[in-house]
């Protein structure tokens, strides 16, 4: 096998982007993530999980209408990538910060309904999992080595703060939701350039 179908990119594209390396602070939960310790104290990130976690998540997403997911990320570093994600794709996105009661209360202005949720960081993005967990929708979170993992039902792991990391991954899971999706048949018809996605 080469590692061109191996992984969903090329290996030093997300080695640039830097989407393996964590934090220096590692949880219990995301041990199992991770490949080694760098000298100068950092975690890094097995990327072969990295890729079948995405290729996992888009997989389950391309099971959902692109209004039935929603895709939070309060961090300002993930906002250009899921604003490109949803032109590109249609998938609603949540981009600032998540006042609790927006999945759950009919009644406010801004309620949205979904079927399942992805969160940039579980940390940040906490008040969407409550609403999530009481509505009862599956959670997707990108959880860095620093995170834990309560009421998340699909981890992806990964850098979860550079933007480059984040453009990467949304960019790839565009991509991918579209294919599965049969929006398009090949790599080659997604035109969307990944400068769309990531902030230089």
């Amino acid at each position: 096998m080469t590692e061109a179908e191996q992984f969903l990119v090329a290996q030093d594209v997300y080695l640039k982007a830097g989407i393996h390396i964590g934090t220096k602070f590692r949880t219990k939960y995301m041990e199992q993530f991770i490949y080694k310790t760098r000298p100068d104290g950092l975690s890094v990130l097995n990327l072969q999980k990295i890729d079948e976690r995405i290729r996992h998540a888009a997989n389950l997403f391309s099971k959902y209408k692109p209004d039935e997911i929603i895709i939070v990320g309060k961090r300002e570093n993930s906002w250009k990538a899921i604003r490109a994600l949803n032109k590109h794709t249609g998938i609603k996105i949540f981009a600032g910060r998540y006042m609790p009661g927006i999945l759950t209360n009919p009644v406010l202005d801004n309620y949205i309904e979904g079927k399942i949720v992805l969160v940039t960081d579980p940390w940040p993005d906490r008040n969407v999992i409550d609403d999530a967990v009481k509505v009862g929708l599956p959670v997707v979170a990108l959880c860095d080595t620093n995170n834990n993992a309560n009421n998340v039902d699909l981890v992806i792991p990964c850098n979860n703060k550079g933007k480059k990391s984040l453009g990467l991954l949304f960019w790839i899971l565009a991509r991918e939701y579209l294919k599965n999706r049969g929006v398009i048949k090949s790599d080659d018809e997604f035109k969307a350039p990944l400068e769309e996605f990531t902030e230089e």
